[in-house]
């Protein structure tokens, strides 16, 4: 959401909403109205890591929003089933090379 989107909804300026991207600490009652806004709880917010990935669906008929988080990274997932794939070759080059032996 763009900055002056967010700020018409909270009803600030999108300079303020700059300044408050900016601070480690927001009040209680401008974090809850931004949740509000974002259509997310306070929690989400205040769990939020970069880290994690964020698939936002927008509704087009009545334009609502459905926001789905995940809470890994995916280029770890990545890396994981490479691992995996790698290690099930090693097993599969190493059975093979076992029957090549017994034949020999």
């Amino acid at each position: 959401m763009k900055q002056s989107t967010l700020a018409t909804k909270i009803g600030t300026t999108h300079q303020e909403v700059s300044r408050l991207e900016k601070k480690d600490v927001i009040p209680d009652e401008k974090l809850e109205q931004i949740a509000k806004a974002l259509g997310v709880t306070v929690d989400a917010i205040k769990e939020f890591h970069d880290e994690a990935s964020a698939i936002s669906i927008n509704n087009m008929h009545d334009n609502s929003q459905a926001i789905y988080q995940y809470n890994f990274n995916p280029v770890d997932k990545i890396v994981e089933l490479y691992d995996r794939l790698l290690k099930t070759e090693k097993e599969k080059n190493e059975l093979l090379e076992s029957l090549l032996n017994k034949r020999k």
